[in-house]
């Protein structure tokens, strides 16, 4: 049976490299130090109520996602939604600036 803290260290540490943040980046959106989220993740600390709210709105999720047997899962979602946005909007940017050039260069 998989632990709390060994559970929630993992999916702490699978969220942050999704969002491509490290330890320093998630300690300073959470206003800690980067050697208390280092602890969390090595299992030695186990955060507080409001702690483990304020790490579940830096790393984008609900807070109960903190302790989900399949965070993995969760977070490739995420990412492919997240992939699937940037190029939608690429791909409109570009038609769109392909548009307004030849629009104006009709002109």
């Amino acid at each position: 049976m998989t632990s709390l803290r060994h559970l929630l260290a993992s999916n702490i540490k699978e969220h942050r490299k999704n969002l491509g943040l490290s330890q320093a980046k998630l300690a300073e959106k959470v206003d800690t130090a980067t050697t208390y989220i280092g602890m969390i993740e090595a299992e030695r600390q186990f955060p507080s109520p409001e702690m483990l709210e304020r790490l579940a709105q830096a790393l984008e999720i609900d807070s109960p996602e903190l302790f989900s047997m399949e965070p993995m899962q969760i977070g490739a979602v995420r990412k492919l939604r997240k992939d699937i946005s940037a190029d939608i909007e690429a791909v409109i940017s570009g038609r769109l600036n392909d548009f307004e050039e030849n629009f104006w260069g009709k002109g």
